[in-house]
């Protein structure tokens, strides 16, 4: 039988989602704690692989078994051997044709800031702490020259290995509430490090360094050298990952708080 599975996990201990053979993964850990309830080795395939030190509230996974467990079983028995910063958050029958990678039709993830002097305590291993004061809408209003189908080359790692640049984003919003800035990008896919480099690209533009246009350039040219930095890992999180109609996959729990 295939189950597929949501994943929260704090990333801050891991070297990201993948199996690493001298390094602790999330994907490792959660196989684990699988094969010990199912008595037997059990393989996951995961939405999409995050970085080290990247977290996830809604990650998805799919998995083979012929371990006989119910929903309630696999969800409680599982937690039950997970770490605290390892949680599934529910656990589902899908059909064979369900596939946790290839039947992703989009995928949301979210970039926190703390733009205030002093750095908070709490929130170290969850957002990028900027002691300079940033211009969220002047941010907002560069981002939104990425909303489209483009080439992406400029926000690529040299290590991506897609095989091709072109993403469709359909939203890329900057919000802000007191001290605490947001970035939310949806897109059909991303490539490695997209996020991370868009923020690292209008961290200028919030500083006042760079405008809209200078944006609006680096994505025409393509060239990552000219863009921003990669902004550290710690303020990232993949949200949601959204399939077709003909799976009804239960929400992630978001503690969205209206904002």
């Amino acid at each position: 039988m295939r189950w597929a599975a949501c994943v929260e996990y704090d990333g801050s201990g891991y070297h990201g989602w993948q199996s690493q053979p001298h390094a602790s993964s999330v994907q490792d850990t959660l196989e684990a704690a699988l094969a010990r309830l199912a008595n037997r080795p059990v393989r996951t395939i995961c939405s999409g692989r995050t970085d080290t030190g990247v977290h996830a509230q809604g990650q998805i996974v799919h998995f083979d078994t012929d371990a006989e467990r119910s929903e309630r079983a696999w969800l409680l028995g599982t937690n039950r051997y997970l770490p605290d910063d390892v949680a599934l958050q529910w656990v589902i029958p899908v059909p064979e044709t369900f596939h946790a990678r290839f039947g992703a039709i989009a995928r949301e993830y979210r970039y926190w800031i703390l733009d205030r002097t002093a750095p908070s305590a709490l929130w170290r291993n969850r957002a990028f702490h900027s002691h300079n004061r940033l211009d969220a809408e002047a941010m907002h209003a560069a981002a939104q020259h990425l909303v489209g189908r483009h080439d992406f080359s400029a926000f690529r790692a040299a290590a991506c290995q897609a095989k091709t640049p072109w993403r469709e984003v359909s939203r890329c919003d900057v919000s802000r509430r007191g001290d605490w800035l947001r970035l939310d990008v949806h897109a059909n896919a991303f490539l490695h490090h997209m996020v991370r480099n868009i923020v690292g690209t209008l961290l200028p533009v919030g500083r006042g360094q760079n405008d809209g246009n200078w944006v609006a350039e680096l994505l025409a040219g393509g060239d990552r050298r000219r863009a921003g930095m990669t902004a550290p890992a710690q303020g990232l999180s993949l949200r949601r990952v959204h399939y077709g109609p003909d799976f009804e996959l239960p929400p992630p729990a978001l503690d969205d708080d209206g904002w």
